[in-house]
């Protein structure tokens, strides 16, 4: 800078440069020619040039502006960026890098990414591995800090992060507010702990997690600052929500499909205060059915108007997170454009990401962090007389499982009772559920039953289980239970399925017992691997692994497990396994 230079001299250029482009007095960086422009704020189609200076659209509803380089948008369709507004990249599967390459190409140009999973496992070790991530990563990475890591009491995590220790991170230029606070229950009863949380981030963005809460309770919990949610899984409970002023996620991930029952809510009135999430989802949904295009062409199909939806994956998910650079195709906005050939099957077939066509070259040299997290599974191999489950009598507690949700039926049923111990029961499809504490701090196991896999024999065993991440294991008998974990102790982190004594399939997870560290394309052919011979032990689950993990979800209704024991959420404490309610230890 020379003596004479401002410090804003070199945005005053910038701003020259546009205007220049935008006038047409000089070429523009990228032109996309003729093309079918979807007006996400009066809904209207029009045909139109959109011309781009840098990383900014300049030039809309006009046909005559040149540039250095042309896309041809003849019979095509251009729409905002699509953005994720609640994902667990962890979910995925997969590193960052391999999550970008997965959904950028989908049209995702935007995620508000929740680090929840790997800070519950590394603490701040695995949230400044992805606060690194989201600086090199080519799709727009944005960080909501963990609000609850610990989730709660009742189950035995590998970190805890205080509200002075998410302070730290607030002023990180990824950084916009607080991720879900899952501890509603906390909220109610004014913990303290969890009051100085909301009150250092109070002014900022605070995402909900409030499944069923209604009436006086949810009014207590909105007057915090929260103000989405991504749980709502039924249409009054939605209306609600929206009627208090609270922005409704609709989520579809690998196991919750919650857009079939809450498109209908979708149209022009409601889409401002209306966004879609994925919350959770692997690579082999991604790659079989999509991302955030997947919600929208659902959305479309189940009858919500076209400019409703588009509207709010784009405009309206921005606004909700105080993204205001983004979300409209509009001179001033950010050129984050994608290009469909048919609108209301959402089908991607180029993306511009700020002003740069998606291709293989964003993609090239990117500074991403070394992987973290080897080294997570701190628990010895296990004999099959720790899942014994001595009991009273033959009748009490099982966990409804019910597809393609995470929230429970809390059953009672009679079962096999042998010498004192209750067994499983595949004739019911009652299979044995424990989890293990996997952390090193104390080797607890939580045993319990579950109906609703369909397992005739056999176990799976998986390293991911929300929130604090133990092992969890579900099974026929206490033998193969054994083969799977003691398998998965070795791998260091995964998924396995075991028959007969022997391990019939696995994926190895061994970044914090979370991700692979192999790309993309491996995991998602590996998985098909692992759902085939799940299936062939007669499960017929789509992602079996995917909804195990969300069993020991000690925040969602109705009884869960963790390794404290069966939960019964709504009260809040430990059920054992012959119905007696205990108090949970602080």
């Amino acid at each position: 800078m020379t003596a004479g230079d401002k410090p804003w001299s070199g945005a005053k250029a910038v701003l020259e440069r546009r205007i220049d482009q935008a006038l047409g007095r000089a070429e523009a960086d990228l032109v996309i020619r003729g093309v079918q422009m979807l007006n996400v704020a009066t809904g209207e189609l029009a045909l139109t040039d959109i011309a781009v200076c840098g990383d900014r659209i300049v030039g809309t509803y006009d046909q005559d502006y040149r540039g250095r380089q042309v896309i041809e948008g003849g019979g095509l369709f251009a729409v905002p960026g699509f953005i994720d507004t609640h994902v667990h990249p962890e979910s995925t599967l997969v590193q960052p890098g391999e999550f970008d390459r997965l959904v950028l190409t989908r049209g995702t140009t935007t995620a508000i990414a929740d680090p929840h999973e790997i800070t519950n496992v590394l603490g701040g070790e695995g949230l400044r591995y992805f606060l690194d991530a989201s600086l090199a990563v080519a799709m727009d990475l944005r960080i909501n800090l963990p609000s609850c890591v610990p989730a709660s009491a009742l189950e035995t995590g590998g970190a805890r992060l205080e509200a002075a220790d998410l302070v730290a991170f607030r002023d990180h230029p990824k950084v916009i507010g607080l991720a879900e606070f899952m501890n509603f229950p906390g909220v109610l009863a004014k913990d303290g702990a969890v009051l100085d949380k909301l009150a250092a981030f109070d002014g900022a963005p605070i995402d909900g997690h409030s499944p069923l809460l209604s009436g006086r309770p949810l009014n207590a919990y909105l007057s915090c600052g929260i103000r989405n949610c991504h749980e709502v899984t039924q249409a009054a409970e939605a209306e609600e929500k929206l009627r208090k002023g609270m922005q409704v996620l609709i989520r579809e991930g690998s196991v919750t499909r919650d857009v079939e029952t809450l498109a209908g809510l979708i149209d022009m009135t409601r889409s401002p205060f209306l966004a879609f999430c994925t919350d959770d989802r692997t690579p082999l949904h991604i790659a079989e059915d999509g991302h955030i295009d997947h919600l929208i062409r659902t959305a479309i199909a189940r009858g919500a108007p076209v400019a409703a939806a588009y509207r709010s994956a784009t405009w309206s998910a921005a606004r909700g997170f105080g993204l205001t650079d983004r979300g409209l195709l509009a001179p001033g906005y950010r050129a984050d454009i994608v290009l469909l050939d048919d609108l209301e099957s959402c089908h991607v077939v180029g993306v511009v990401k700020d002003g740069r066509i998606v291709d293989g070259s964003i993609f090239a040299g990117r500074p991403l962090p070394a992987p973290v997290g080897y080294g997570s599974i701190r628990r010895a191999p296990v004999e099959a007389a720790v899942f014994r489950t001595p009991c009273a009598g033959p009748t009490g507690p099982v966990i409804g499982l019910i597809p393609r949700q995470i929230i429970t039926e809390t059953l009672s049923l009679t079962l096999p009772y042998h010498d004192g111990e209750r067994r499983a029961d595949p004739r019911q499809d009652v299979l044995k559920v424990a989890v293990l504490e996997r952390h090193g701090r104390n080797g607890n196991v939580g045993r319990g039953f579950v109906k609703g896999f369909g397992l005739t024999g056999g176990a799976i065993a998986s390293s991911i289980g929300h929130d604090a991440h133990n092992i969890i294991v579900v099974g026929a008998n206490d033998a193969d239970m054994a083969v799977a974990v003691n398998r998965l102790i070795a791998l260091q982190g995964g998924f396995v399925a075991a028959r007969d004594g022997e391990v019939q399939a696995e994926l190895a997870l061994p970044l914090a017992g979370l991700m692979s560290d192999r790309p993309a394309d491996e995991v998602e052919q590996t998985l098909r691997t692992l759902r085939a011979a799940v299936w062939n032990m007669g499960c017929r689950l789509e992602e079996p692994f995917v909804q195990m993990a969300f069993l020991p979800l000690s925040m969602i209704p109705h009884l869960k497990i963790t390794d404290h024991g069966l939960i019964d959420v709504n009260r809040h404490c430990i059920l054992t396994l012959d119905g007696h309610h205990l108090m949970a230890a602080d």
